[in-house]
């Protein structure tokens, strides 16, 4: 049955009158139900019926003058606690998965599942023919571009002084032509020539690439150096690789491959290991958007699981993610990513069962307490039917902390000398007759 017919037969079962009459003018007795959790609708319609059944037997035996029975309580104080309980799985703190992107044949696992390991240790071996030949066709194309990188400087050193050398030259022969030019001992045609060397020669030595003051190579020349020297590091690096060494400390959990295969072609997609850090475990859960806002950093929780056999470890809320994602199933809620970490590092709990944790949203304590469905929410308030004398008297109440079955309740007038009755009738108001009967 969906929330919408169930509400809709509770309130049907609320609103109708002794003897199965219905009332003669329909009116909204109940408050938000849809607000309540599925567990309080169900112990209110429990609660209703029984009280339904109470008042008709009231009425059969003939009774009606003394007013219907009704089962009562006496007020009372206790604790109230706002739990809110969720599933979820348990993990190590840190967790980190070993690939290889070599094509390589694996030839030595050196670990099984469950051990331990350090961070950098090895856990495998591949074979490093292919890693090494490629190494040694990266250094090749390094050296060589060094040595062109050293020619070309020497050839830019001395090309720069012969340039600088006709510059001199072509310098020294254009001041003696001025000379004799302003004489008039030679042409203007022989003195543009000898302008024209000049410039030449000018150019040419302004072509050289200078460092410092000294000439040198092309920029080309050091690119191609830069280019070579990446590509053998990253080669280098491959060859590193064919060592595959565990990235954090922790245990082996899952090894996904054997001696013989590829490593960078595992079933599945899956790495070659998986290792976990077991020393610290964490439960990671999905908070509802309507209870994220009651759950803090540093909250305490509960955590029961089958396998701790009845008992339970404490944790604490470390991590609350700052945006929400769909819950899934075609339900538009939002939920919130959660972490809980366990306190206790010698737990019986293992990394990949599911747990459960038990989070206190709120607490009153030394309160009164009564049933859920104890209180009456009316338009005009909010009230506890109390029985004074065999009649009713309406005490207005305000509500507090609520579990899924008690709630807190606040008023003037409020002792331990009341009786209130456990489930009212929508329709109960003050001054009317009713028989009560302890709740046993």
């Amino acid at each position: 049955m969906s929330d919408q017919e169930y509400e809709k037969e509770l309130n049907a079962l609320l609103n109708e009158e002794p003897g199965g009459k219905k009332p003669k003018k329909k009116k909204r007795l109940l408050g938000p139900i849809r607000s309540w959790s599925r567990k309080r609708k169900i112990i209110t319609g429990v609660a209703a019926l029984a009280a339904a059944l109470v008042v008709v037997s009231g009425l059969g035996g003939g009774k009606a003058d003394s007013g219907a029975l009704a089962v009562t309580q006496t007020l009372a104080r206790g604790t109230v606690e706002e739990v809110l309980s969720i599933s979820g799985p348990v993990s190590g703190t840190d967790s980190a998965e070993v690939v290889s992107r070599l094509h390589a044949e694996i030839q030595e696992i050196l670990v099984k599942e469950g051990d331990k390991v350090e961070a950098g240790q090895v856990l495998a071996r591949l074979d490093t023919k292919g890693a090494q030949k490629e190494v040694d066709i990266a250094q090749n194309a390094y050296d060589l571009a060094v040595a062109n990188l050293n020619e070309a400087k020497r050839d830019a050193e001395n090309g720069y002084a012969k340039a600088l050398q006709d510059e001199q030259a072509a310098q020294r022969d254009y001041d003696r032509k001025a000379v004799l030019f302003q004489n008039g001992d030679i042409s203007q045609v022989e003195m543009e020539a000898a302008a024209n060397a000049l410039n030449d020669a000018r150019r040419q030595t302004a072509g050289y690439r200078l460092e410092k003051g000294r000439a040198t190579a092309d920029e080309s020349f050091f690119l191609q150096v830069e280019n070579a020297e990446f590509a053998l590091e990253q080669k280098k690096e491959e060859l590193e690789d064919t060592e595959v060494k565990s990235p954090i400390a922790g245990t082996v959990v899952r090894v996904n491959s054997r001696v013989g295969r590829f490593a960078d072609m595992v079933d599945d997609d899956k790495p070659l290991f998986v290792i976990d850090n077991l020393e610290h475990l964490e439960m990671k859960i999905s908070v509802s958007e309507y209870s994220i806002g009651k759950v803090k950093l540093g909250q305490e929780a509960e955590i029961s699981a089958d396998i701790l056999d009845g008992a339970v470890e404490k944790g604490v809320i470390t991590a609350i993610s700052p945006t929400g994602e769909e819950k899934g199933g075609g339900s538009t809620e939002r939920v919130i990513p959660t972490t809980i970490q366990i306190q206790n590092s010698d737990t019986k709990l293992i990394a990949g069962i599911t747990a459960r944790a038990k989070i206190v949203l709120n607490r009153a304590e030394d309160v009164w307490v009564v049933p859920v469905s104890a209180v009456l929410e009316r338009e005009d308030g909010t009230y506890l039917a109390v029985v004074e004398n065999g009649l009713v008297k309406l005490y207005p109440v305000e509500t507090g902390v609520e579990s899924d079955v008690s709630m807190e309740v606040k008023g003037e007038g409020l002792n331990e000398n009341l009786t209130y009755i456990v489930t009212p009738e929508p329709m109960m108001t003050d001054g009317m007759a009713v028989t009560a009967m302890p709740q046993m």
